[in-house]
């Protein structure tokens, strides 16, 4: 079993996850990626439920990186419904999303959000900003030993 730890990327735009993909592996970073669609997708990956019951607990991420808009449930109710959850209280999550809105920022932060990230509009500073969400996140930071 590896000793990297697990990120779980949830956006629903199959050309960002491969761009964030492409740049977490450009980055250096081995880590198991999980990919979800939509925020149901992600509840389930993360509580263990549906297709993803069989998931062991071992596979529990180190860092969520969640997308704002997305259907059926958004990264606000995917955040919301984390940190009800005394498993997940500390775990990490970084919104990651194309929103500049201050609403959307200080509801996240609200919630408990780690980190917002906005997705910068060129594809290099896209590149380089996830590279750097990636690399701190899943290297250099030390998650929380509840984890």
């Amino acid at each position: 079993m590896s000793d990297l730890r697990r990120i779980l990327l949830v956006d629903d735009s199959v050309n960002d996850v491969k761009l964030m993909i492409s740049a977490l592996r450009g980055a250096g970073l081995a880590n198991p990626i999980e990919t979800c669609r939509d925020g149901a997708e992600a509840l389930d990956y993360l509580f263990r439920r549906g297709l993803h019951a069989g998931r062991s607990d071992a596979t529990c991420p180190c860092v969520v990186l969640l997308d704002l808009k997305m259907p059926k449930v958004d990264g606000l109710e995917v955040l919301a419904q984390i940190r009800q959850d005394p498993h997940f209280k500390t775990l990490p999550v970084v919104m990651i999303t194309s929103s500049a809105e201050e609403k959307d920022m200080l509801k996240s932060y609200k919630l408990g959000v780690n980190a917002y990230v906005v997705k910068p509009v060129t594809h290099d500073q896209f590149l380089e900003a996830i590279k750097n969400v990636g690399l701190f996140w899943a290297v250099v930071n030390r998650p929380s030993p509840e984890l």
